[in-house]
């Protein structure tokens, strides 16, 4: 057993959050769609390395006129 164990101590942060998932149960899948919609998308790979290779390259100070 672990010296600073505590077996029935849940932290404010973890209690809100249980008050939250009770009050609203469909909480949970709403945050799963919304990160669907966000971030899980399916890459293309042959595009995105089409994108890769019409890159135009970029000089090393943009801001630099050219003085001819």
């Amino acid at each position: 057993m672990p010296f600073f164990a505590r077996r029935h101590y849940t932290s404010d942060a973890t209690q809100v959050i249980d008050q939250l998932k009770a009050a609203k149960p469909s909480l949970e899948a709403e945050q799963r769609a919304g990160r669907a919609l966000l971030w899980d998308k399916n890459i293309d790979r042959d595009l995105s390395q089409e994108y890769r290779a019409g890159a135009v390259k970029q000089k090393p100070y943009v801001y630099q006129t050219d003085a001819s």
